[in-house]
């Protein structure tokens, strides 16, 4: 996947995917120079050091044979690397990953995304997230679903709760906004709740237990009311009760 490049000011700018990208060839040029050729250049070096050698004092064959020893673990442990580095990359496909690179002006940057598909090239991996290309090695974190999971639902549950009327304005009419909040946050798991900062729980708790003083006041004053009209309707009935008894 080709990246764009971006121009502004008339010059070119350096995306973090390129600069990831960029980055990890240099650090893949850097360790084969480092390591070595491949096993082809070296045996072409080995024979040509047995074709020039000093006839007089000839190089010991079992110095060639610990060279060719060496060379060979070396390149299998290259080759394992390389195997591990693409089943890491590939253990991260639909994952939501974390990618530390620098951008043109060398200043760090983070980049977050669920990584699409990986690429393998130049014995280099690369993820791809968003349509971008970044270096495996430059991942820095992988974020498990359930921590995923457990930080949005703390964040509905903050808004939510910030966006509740204060405790003196809360009317009968937020009952059901209550309860919802209440019903939901129990039903969260004990690790998903420890996300929920407390300050939070404990607003939760003293806007349940106002509503619970507003049902119970409300009750009262019903019930007082009841009790009024009760009382009335008794009096009129021995009002009308009295006055029919003076009657012939």
């Amino acid at each position: 996947m080709a990246v764009n490049a971006i121009v502004k000011d008339g010059q070119l700018v350096e995306t973090a995917a390129q600069s990831s990208a960029s980055s990890a060839a240099g650090k893949s040029a850097g360790t084969s120079a480092t390591k070595g050729y491949d096993k082809d250049a070296f045996l072409q070096l080995l024979v040509a050091q047995m074709k020039y050698q000093d006839p007089l004092e000839p190089t010991d064959n079992s110095q060639y044979i610990t060279q060719y020893a060496t060379f060979s673990q070396v390149e299998q442990i290259q080759n394992m690397a390389a195997s591990t580095e693409l089943s890491r990359a590939s253990g991260m496909v639909g994952k939501s990953v974390e990618v530390t690179t620098e951008d043109a002006n060398g200043a760090e940057k983070i980049i977050e995304g669920v990584v699409e598909f990986v690429k393998y090239e130049n014995n280099k991996a690369y993820v791809s997230i968003d349509g971008e290309l970044y270096a495996a090695s430059d991942v820095t974190a992988v974020i498990d679903d359930n921590y995923s999971n457990a930080f949005a639902l703390a964040n509905a549950f903050a808004n939510s709760m910030n966006s509740l009327p204060s405790l003196s304005e809360l009317t009968l009419g937020d009952e059901e906004t209550i309860e919802t909040l209440r019903a939901g946050y129990n039903a969260l798991t004990p690790y998903q709740q420890s996300f929920i900062d407390s300050s939070y729980t404990d607003m939760l708790k003293k806007y349940v237990e106002r509503m619970a003083e507003m049902k119970e006041d409300s009750e009262k004053s019903k019930s007082a009311r009841e009790t009024t009209e009760t009382t009335e309707e008794d009096k009129e009935a021995e009002e009308t009760v009295a006055e029919t008894d003076g009657d012939i």
